[in-house]
C-alpha cells in the first residue's frame, strides 16, 4: 500500500470535488474577474473631471478634500440661487451632491454651502457660458511678498493706493471640507442630469421615491495644517518607500542671453551691463488644471517671445553694448517663486551674473490690447526718488502712455528685484489703474476671452495658418490657447517630447518641483519655441548634437544643443530633423525657503501641494435606508445559514459522501 501525505483525502471522490469547487469559488470571489463586471453594472464612472485640491503655505491650508473613504450624496441640480434652500434645509435626503452651472459658481453660494457642510457632501461645477466678470483671486495679488511692505513705504502697502483686482472674491483661497469637482465632458454632464431628472427631480415640493440618483467623489488629501507640518511629516518617514505628504510648488525658469556667458562661471561679470526683459509663464484658477491665463500670462510671454526674435535679428546686424537676458519666470502666481529664486541666486553667486550687472528691467505684463485701449508704463515711485533711477526710467517714457507717477507697480516680478536693490525698470501693461482683465486667474481667462475664434469649417492646420495679425504672434496664440499639437510646434519639439503636445492648450499651473529634473509641458514648449526663434540651425548630425564638445568651435558651456523633429516636406512622410544651437537654458525655479529649510519664511514663497492616493468620481442608484437594512439582514441570515450547512456537511462528510469499496482480498 502506498503512503499518502497528511492532507490527502482517501476514498471520497465526491468530497474532493466539493473542495475543488470551493477553491474555484473563492478564487473567483477574491479576484477581479467578476468584481469588475459587478461594479460596472452598479456604477457609472466619470472620467473627465478636474478636482479642487489642497494647497498649503507657512500659515494655513486652502482648497478642498473628501473624507478618506470618499463622500456620497444624493444629486441635486441647482437651477437658481433660490433653489439652494432644498439641499441646505428642506430636502429630506441629506447629504446632497450639488450640481451647478458656472453662472451659479459664486462665492456667496459656495460660502452658504460651506456653512451648511453637514447637508452638503460635495459640489460639481459644469463650465458653460462666461459670466460678465469672475475672479476667484484676491483683490491684492501677492501683497505680502512684493516690494510694498510697511518698511518700504507703508502708504503703498497692501494696495492702499490702488486695488489692482477689484473683482477678486478670494474664492480660490478658501478652505472647503467637502470635495469640489469640475466636469469637462458634456456627455457625462447629460448622463448626470438625466439620472437626476429620472429619479431626483423635485415635484410639488417633495422628492421622488427611492431609488435615488447619488454621486460619490474621492479626493482625500494627505497633507493638513500648513507647509511646516506636512514637510516635517514627509521627512519622518523612514520606510524603504517613503510617502511624501506634500511637495513644494515649482519648476524651471526659461532664460536666454543675446550674448551668452559661460554657464559654469557664476557671479559678477566685469564691465558687463545686462537689461532683463521678463514675463511670467504660469497662471492659476480655482481648479488648477483648468488654468489658462490667456490675458493674465499668455499675452505677456507671447509678446516677449516675438520681441526676442526681433531683437536677436537686430543685434546680429548691429551688436549692442548692453546684453539682454530674456527671462520667463515660473510660479509667479504663488508669491513670485521664479523671480525670487533668480534674485536669491544672483545674491549668492549661483547665477551667471549678479545684481550689480543688472542695468534695468523691462517686464511685460497683461497686454491683451483691445479696441479703444492703450498700453501703459508703470514704474516704482519709491526707487525713482533716486535721481539716477529716475533719469533711466524717464528716458523710456517717451514711447507710450505713462501711469500716474505716485502709483505703485502692479503685481510683477520686477518687485522681487526691487526688494534686493533699487534698479531702474518699468512694467508694460494694458491697464492704467486696476486690471482690465475681468477674469483674472479664473478658468474663463481663455481663448474666447481674447476673441481668439476661427471659422467652424477650418481644419486644425487651416486654423493655425489663419492669420489675423502678425503671423508669428497669431500662430503662437493658437498653439498656446487652442491646440498645442500643431505642425509648427511639432517641428520645433524634440522627438522624445512629442507626446506633450495635445489637441488642447497646455497646463499653466506651475506644478510641483520634481526631483527627476523634468520640466512641465509649458516650460518645454517655451524653451523649444524660444530656441527656434532665437537659435541657429546647424549641420550637426543627431549623434554630434548630443556630444557637441567633441567638435571644434562648439561649446556646451556657452550653448545648448537641441535635436528637433523639423517639418515634413511636401510629398514626403519623413521629417527633416536638425540640430539647433541656442543660448536658451532652463534654470531652477523652486523657492529658496525649501533649500534653507525655512518653512515659515516671510521672505520667500512656502506654497506646497498635498499628495493624494487617487481621484475618482462616479454615480449610482441608492436604495432607501430601510431597504438597505433589510438587504443587510437577509444577507447576514443567509451567511449564517450557509455556515451552519457547511459545518453540518463537513462533520457528516464521511457518511454523506461514502462509497462501497471492494475488499482487498476479493477473489475472482
Amino acid at each position: 500500500m502506498t503512503g499518502r501525505g497528511p492532507g490527502t483525502i482517501i476514498g471520497f471522490p465526491h468530497k474532493r470535488k466539493l473542495v475543488t469547487s470551493i477553491k474555484l469559488f473563492l478564487f473567483f470571489c477574491l479576484s477581479d474577474v467578476s468584481c469588475n463586471s459587478v461594479a460596472q453594472k452598479i456604477y457609472v464612472e466619470l472620467n473627465n473631471t478636474v478636482p479642487c485640491v489642497r494647497l498649503l503655505n507657512a500659515t494655513h491650508q486652502i482648497g478642498c478634500q473628501s473624507s478618506i473613504s470618499g463622500d456620497t450624496g444624493v444629486i441635486h441640480v441647482l437651477e437658481s440661487e433660490a433653489d439652494l434652500e432644498w439641499p441646505l434645509s428642506k430636502g429630506p435626503n441629506p447629504p446632497y451632491m450639488v450640481l451647478l452651472e458656472s453662472s451659479l459658481f459664486t462665492k456667496s453660494i459656495m460660502m452658504k454651502m460651506k456653512n451648511a457642510s453637514s447637508r452638503v457632501a460635495g459640489v460639481v461645477v459644469v463650465p458653460k457660458t462666461s459670466p460678465p466678470e469672475f475672479s476667484p483671486h484676491t483683490t491684492c495679488p501677492n501683497e505680502n511678498t512684493g516690494v510694498y511692505t510697511e518698511t518700504y513705504d507703508h502708504n503703498l502697502a497692501h494696495c492702499n493706493t490702488t486695488v489692482w483686482n477689484p473683482r477678486g472674491n478670494g474664492l480660490s483661497y478658501e478652505e472647503f471640507d467637502f470635495p469640489v469637482f469640475s466636469l469637462k465632458e458634456d456627455n457625462e454632464t447629460e448622463v448626470i442630469k438625466q439620472c437626476y431628472f429620472d429619479h431626483n427631480r423635485v415635484v410639488n415640493g417633495s422628492g421622488l421615491q427611492y431609488p435615488l440618483c447619488a454621486m460619490q467623489l474621492f479626493s482625500h488629501m494627505h497633507a493638513v495644517t500648513d507647509t511646516a507640518t506636512c514637510m516635517r511629516r514627509s521627512s519622518m518617514d523612514f520606510s524603504t518607500s517613503p510617502v511624501m505628504v506634500c511637495d513644494p510648488l515649482g519648476g524651471y525658469n526659461v532664460c536666454a542671453f543675446i550674448r551668452p556667458y559661460n554657464s559654469t562661471a557664476f557671479g559678477h561679470k566685469e564691465n558687463e551691463s545686462v537689461v532683463i526683459a521678463a514675463a511670467r509663464l504660469d497662471s492659476k484658477a480655482f481648479f488648477l488644471e483648468d488654468s489658462t491665463g490667456a490675458e493674465g500670462s499668455v499675452s505677456g510671454f507671447v509678446t516677449l517671445l516675438a520681441a526676442a526674435q526681433a531683437l536677436c535679428e537686430a543685434t546680429q546686424e548691429a551688436p549692442r553694448t548692453r546684453n539682454i537676458l530674456f527671462a520667463f519666470f515660473h510660479g509667479e502666481v504663488f508669491d513670485y517663486i521664479g523671480s525670487s529664486r533668480m534674485v536669491y541666486d544672483m545674491k549668492n553667486n549661483m547665477f551667471v551674473i549678479d545684481l550689480d550687472n543688472v542695468h534695468s528691467i523691462l517686464e511685460i505684463g497683461q497686454v491683451a490690447v483691445r479696441s479703444g485701449t492703450n498700453l501703459f508704463l508703470h514704474s516704482d515711485p519709491v526707487s525713482r526718488r533716486n535721481n539716477t533711477v529716475h533719469d533711466e526710467v524717464r528716458g523710456s517714457e517717451m514711447l507710450l502712455f505713462v501711469a500716474h507717477f505716485s502709483q505703485p507697480l502692479p503685481p510683477s516680478s520686477f518687485q522681487r528685484f526691487l526688494r534686493a536693490r533699487a534698479i531702474p525698470g518699468i512694467v508694460l501693461a494694458d491697464h492704467q489703474t486696476d486690471f482690465n482683465n475681468r477674469y483674472y486667474e479664473s478658468f474663463y481667462d481663455n481663448a474666447a476671452h481674447l476673441n481668439l475664434t476661427y471659422p467652424s469649417n477650418l481644419s486644425p492646420e487651416e486654423q493655425l495658418e489663419f492669420v489675423t495679425d502678425t503671423a508669428k504672434v497669431t500662430q503662437m496664440l493658437y498653439g498656446f490657447l487652442v491646440r498645442s499639437n500643431n505642425s509648427w510646434f511639432q517641428a520645433v519639439m524634440a522627438p522624445e517630447l512629442k507626446d506633450i503636445l495635445q489637441p488642447n492648450p497646455p497646463q499653466y499651473y506651475v506644478g510641483v518641483a520634481k526631483s527627476s529634473h523634468q520640466a512641465n509641458a509649458l516650460t518645454y514648449l517655451v524653451q523649444y519655441l524660444l530656441a527656434n526663434l532665437t537659435g541657429t540651425a546647424t549641420n550637426l548630425t543627431q549623434s554630434q548634437c548630443k556630444k557637441p564638445d567633441e567638435l571644434p568651435n562648439e561649446s556646451t558651456y556657452l550653448y545648448s544643443y537641441l535635436w528637433v523633429q523639423g517639418m515634413v516636406p511636401p510629398n514626403s512622410t519623413q521629417r527633416e530633423s536638425f540640430c539647433v544651437r541656442t543660448a536658451v537654458r532652463l534654470v531652477k525655479a523652486v523657492s529658496p525657503a525649501f533649500d534653507l529649510g525655512d518653512y515659515v519664511s516671510k521672505e520667500y514663497s512656502t506654497w506646497t501641494k498635498s499628495q493624494w492616493k487617487f481621484i475618482k468620481a462616479r454615480i449610482f442608484l441608492v436604495a432607501s435606508r430601510d431597504l438597505e437594512m433589510l438587504t443587510l439582514g437577509v444577507g447576514v441570515a443567509v451567511l449564517f445559514t450557509s455556515l451552519l450547512v457547511t459545518y453540518f456537511v463537513s462533520t457528516k462528510a464521511d457518511v454523506l459522501f461514502s462509497s462501497v469499496r471492494e475488499p482487498n482480498n476479493a477473489a475472482y
